[in-house]
């Protein structure tokens, strides 16, 4: 889990400093809303070709620790 969670960077350059996806400008935030939406991994894989399904795994990893749920 420790690899996934290294995916995860916060830079106050990058999207004002929320949590992304590998310094990208993907906010965790934005993953969670296309989840949540009812898209799927892939689905999210073909609209955003720079992901990978670590970084959305690591993004629910992320939400769970923070928010312990």
């Amino acid at each position: 889990m420790e690899n996934l969670i290294s995916r995860i960077t916060i830079n106050p350059d990058v999207c004002h400093g929320k949590a992304t996806v590998r310094n990208m400008r993907y906010p965790v935030e934005m993953i969670l809303d296309l989840l949540s939406s009812g898209m799927g991994f892939q689905e999210i894989i073909e609209d955003y070709p720079a992901l990978e399904n670590e970084d959305i795994l690591a993004s629910i990893y992320y939400a769970k620790n923070k928010y312990n749920v």
